[in-house]
């Protein structure tokens, strides 16, 4: 049993700590820089390719070392059998140690750190290629949850709206001025706005699951939300800047460039296999059999040379000759690419300018004037039910379909983005 003065003091503080812990506020919105530091901090594939390029940068150091010298030691001259009735197996053996090496000539060594170098490049600007379209995949998980936000907002939004039309119909009907038929169906119509909420509230929480998967975060649903602008830009730049910036900064143009590099050094390296490398050996020899006692020990040396007389590495030097022009026509054919991508993504961009202007300076204030203007009538006897819910159903049709195109337009601008190679717009 615990006494009284506990209950009085520790059950109360355990109850605020209770309610606290309830009532913790939620996470801070996260905008887009600061999403985009976690996804290149957390994401598991990004960093998995990033190991991809360390470990080619390891494979640098490899390919610079020079060939280890080689150490032989060979015996000779041990007796096996007697002679003159005595056996001395060992009087005659000689010792011979020695070391070899072989020489790389027509800078073999400085080729293959070159070709491990420009493999490293090709790696890493295919790495921030990867990076780039990861980056898209994100942003377009941010715009699809900017988008739900706004979606729910708008349903919240109207929902509350058609509550409040409810309450003024509901004391119509109290007063006689309204017949049941007619707030009945008013009443029914407000199953298409729960129905818009939940929709949305479900659409929001399954884009805040794919932006937290690329994230790799565990962060309860209720505890993490984004923000951002979500509107759109009238204005743009000329086609012509987009294509200049994109031939300047796509990393997947850069390696097909970096790849036309890395094979004319394999080609230089294949030719500078094809020639001969002398190994050099020396040694000592302790021979006890010799007379003369001065010529116990004795050195010598080798020189062993190759004959490249049918193997001259004729066909790794083809190979990669014709390597090179595959390669040349691959950065022709990446470069082509490039000028498709901004072409796309800027004409889209254009189309839905063109379409959220009309939008936003037009048929939103017309649809909500129509709608207050025929709900002001039909309060009033001057329109029917049919018109009032219509007239409803057009302005939320017009406040969807708007809300959509600038969701649409900044997908377009994560397009441009991606074609770009980098963020040209926000």
């Amino acid at each position: 049993m615990k006494s009284p003065a506990f209950r009085k003091v520790v059950c109360p503080a355990l109850v605020a700590i209770a309610v606290t812990a309830v009532r913790l506020p939620a996470q801070t919105a996260l905008d887009w820089q600061q999403v985009k530091s976690r996804f290149e901090r957390a994401n598991p594939n990004l960093r998995a390719a990033r190991m991809g390029v360390d470990e080619l940068k390891a494979a640098e150091i490899t390919a610079y070392l020079r060939p280890n010298p080689d150490f032989t030691l060979s015996t000779d001259g041990t007796q096996l059998s007697r002679h003159d009735g005595v056996w001395r197996p060992f009087a005659g053996t000689q010792l011979s140690p020695g070391v070899s090496y072989l020489h790389e000539r027509q800078q073999k060594r400085e080729l293959r750190r070159d070709q491990a170098k420009e493999a490293t490049a090709v790696a890493e600007s295919t790495y921030l290629d990867q990076e780039r379209g990861l980056v898209f995949t994100l942003r377009s998980a941010f715009v699809q949850t900017l988008q739900a936000k706004a979606v729910l907002r708008n349903a919240k939004d109207n929902l509350a709206y058609w509550d409040r039309e409810l309450g003024v119909n509901r004391a119509r009907f109290a007063a006689g001025d309204l017949a049941r038929v007619d707030l009945n169906r008013l009443e029914l119509q407000r199953v298409q706005f729960e129905s818009d909420f939940e929709t949305a509230m479900v659409n929001l929480r399954t884009a805040k699951i794919q932006l937290l998967m690329l994230l790799n975060d565990r962060t309860p649903l209720e505890q993490f939300d984004v923000t951002g602008p979500f509107d759109f830009r009238g204005e743009l730049q000329p086609l012509e800047e987009f294509r200049a910036i994109a031939l300047e900064a796509r990393p997947d143009l850069k390696a097909a460039a970096q790849s036309v590099e890395l094979a004319k050094t394999s080609h230089r390296l294949a030719v500078a296999n094809g020639s001969a490398d002398p190994t050099f050996s020396a040694w000592v020899t302790h021979n006890p059999s010799f007379n003369n006692p001065y010529d116990y020990n004795t050195v010598g040396a080798s020189v062993s040379i190759p004959l490249r007389i049918f193997d001259r590495n004729q066909g790794e030097k083809a190979r990669t000759q014709i390597d090179i022009g595959r390669n040349e026509r691959l950065r022709d054919a990446a470069q082509a690419q490039v000028f498709s991508d901004i072409d796309s993504a800027y004409w889209t961009l254009i189309q839905a300018v063109t379409l959220l202007k009309p939008y936003q300076a037009k048929y939103l204030p017309l649809a909500e004037d129509n709608r207050n203007r025929i709900t002001i009538a039909y309060q009033n006897g001057g329109a029917s039910l049919l018109d009032f819910l219509d007239a409803e159903k057009a302005y939320r049709d017009t406040r969807l379909a708007y809300l959509n195109l600038i969701g649409a337009y900044l997908t377009a601008a994560a397009q441009m983005n991606l074609a770009a190679g980098r963020e040209v717009l926000q």
